[in-house]
């Protein structure tokens, strides 16, 4: 299952069935400080409307929010209905409104804690990044020519095993981390190793069972042990063998733009190591914290989960130890979205400005998660903010600019100005200019991907049926890498 709203994925597999340690298969208390409001009344009331209004605009039920400021959990917040009513909606019998207390599935945002396990095998001197494979799954194709460090930054080569945004039939069935390994695992690479780029879930399914390999015990053990215990994560929770019941969030799906509906649950096994995670906001926000602190490793852990890995030709992945490293405005982050059936959610941790913002939702295929991080980091970090109306402002302000043959390039990155050459300047104008000033042009969609804000906009001329669209990607400093002009009708 491929999280088409960022970057990334989301998903996993589980060998034998793990025995939940006692005590976890029931709801346990709350955490003193669940909740958790010491925010200014400006600021909070700024991050309560833009969850209310994306989730408006998104029709998504619910959202938790958690926010880290100053090195510290200042503020927790859930919103909309966590579990549908008798008759299916969010108004409906029975309806349950969505409180922080509430555990939702994450998604591959659990790729990292696979990471940080390899990590900690590491520091214990069992194994090394830049171990082949081989050493502990020999049969895997080309697992001689593979490392752990290319597994874990998606740049060994491996197919993946759920790309897709939906489950397929297969995927409703239990499975075994042999069945994915033996099957994903062993077929002929997608790429040479080391040479490309490509997200693949069957990587961390690799990753997690070399943790159960050299530690000796299952992951989900190894993790609570090592990570969860040590940083109170009490909630934490495994998606994977026991899935989420009432009264936490329940997962929810749409066909086209019918009405919501209960998603489908995974089968056992599917999610290991790779997106088998669920917990409230407020325990994501305390690794979080953890990650600003680097309480939990050893500086040089951390540098290897946070420096992005180098294909074999030298070019920038932008991508660590299973999560995405980019910039807002200057400010460095480390982030990660995730998405399982029925869940949502993405995490955004700013280590130097002391800051993050996680967000859980409970629709599938949805942009809401990632819309709420990235419109209240702005807020969260006082940068400045570029609204819808302003963006369609701009998008129309550059059309017919295109059209007089002119171009700001002021506006625009040295690879989009490289782009706009003469041949190109002079096609936009002569295409553009008889279609005279555009009527509206509106924005459609946006999202993340790669680092940048991609923006979709609809251009309609007046007393024509003509339409075309806009495409855009910007950087976070406000530059334009990407500015197209696609014939729609």
């Amino acid at each position: 299952m491929d999280t088409k709203w960022a970057r990334w994925s989301v998903t996993a597999v589980c060998a034998a069935a793990i025995v939940v340690p006692a005590g976890w298969a029931q709801r346990q208390p709350e955490p003193a400080g669940l909740v958790v409001n010491a925010l200014p009344a400006e600021l909070q009331q700024k991050i309560d409307e833009t969850a209310q209004q994306v989730l408006k605009e998104t029709g998504v039920p619910s959202a938790s929010v958690a926010i880290v400021r100053d090195g510290q959990i200042a503020y927790t917040h859930a919103y909309g209905t966590a579990r549908l009513g008798a008759d299916g909606s969010v108004h409906g019998a029975g309806a349950v409104a969505a409180t922080p207390a509430m555990r939702y599935s994450i998604g591959s945002i659990s790729k990292q804690f696979t990471a940080t396990a390899v990590l900690m095998l590491e520091q214990q001197g069992k194994l090394s990044l830049n171990d082949p494979i081989s050493k502990w799954l020999p049969d895997l194709t080309r697992a001689n020519e593979v490392t752990l460090r290319m597994v874990l930054s998606h740049t060994s080569g491996y197919q993946d095993y759920w790309p897709e945004d939906y489950d397929m039939p297969p995927m409703l069935q239990p499975t075994t981390i042999e069945h994915i390994l033996d099957t994903w695992g062993k077929k002929p690479l997608d790429f040479d190793p080391g040479t490309r780029w490509q997200y693949s879930n069957t990587n961390f399914v690799i990753a997690g069972r070399i943790v159960e390999m050299v530690s000796g015990e299952p992951l989900w053990q190894f993790l609570k042990e090592h990570i969860f215990t040590p940083l109170a994560m009490e909630q934490v929770w495994d998606q994977d063998t026991t899935k989420l019941t009432a009264p936490d969030a329940e997962g929810t799906m749409r066909y086209a733009l019918g009405p919501l509906r209960p998603a489908p649950i995974e089968g056992s096994g599917w999610m290991f190591a790779a997106g088998e995670l669920a917990m409230p906001a407020y325990d994501l926000a305390q690794w979080d914290v953890s990650l600003m602190d680097r309480s939990l490793l050893e500086a040089k852990s951390y540098d290897e989960l946070e420096t992005p890995v180098l294909l074999k030709d030298g070019t920038n992945t932008h991508y660590g130890l299973g999560v995405d490293l980019s910039a807002m405005q200057g400010h460095a982050y480390v982030a990660h979205s995730g998405e399982v059936s029925g869940f949502v959610a993405e995490n955004m941790v700013f280590p130097k400005d002391k800051a993050a913002i996680a967000v859980l939702t409970n629709e599938d295929a949805s942009r809401a998660a990632g819309e709420i991080a990235r419109e209240v980091a702005p807020l969260l970090l006082g940068l400045s903010t570029q609204s819808q109306a302003e963006t369609e402002k701009q998008a129309e302000q550059l059309f017919e600019s295109f059209q007089q043959g002119k171009i700001d390039r002021s506006l625009f990155t040295p690879w989009c100005n490289a782009y706009f050459d003469a041949t190109a300047l002079g096609d936009f104008q002569s295409s553009l200019a008889p279609l005279g000033k555009p009527e509206r042009v509106e924005q459609t969609s946006e999202e993340l991907r790669g680092g940048m804000t991609f923006r979709s906009f609809r251009v309609t001329f007046p007393n024509s049926s003509r339409i075309l669209t806009i495409t855009t990607y910007t950087e976070p400093d406000g530059k334009l890498e990407q500015y197209l002009v696609i014939p729609t009708t």
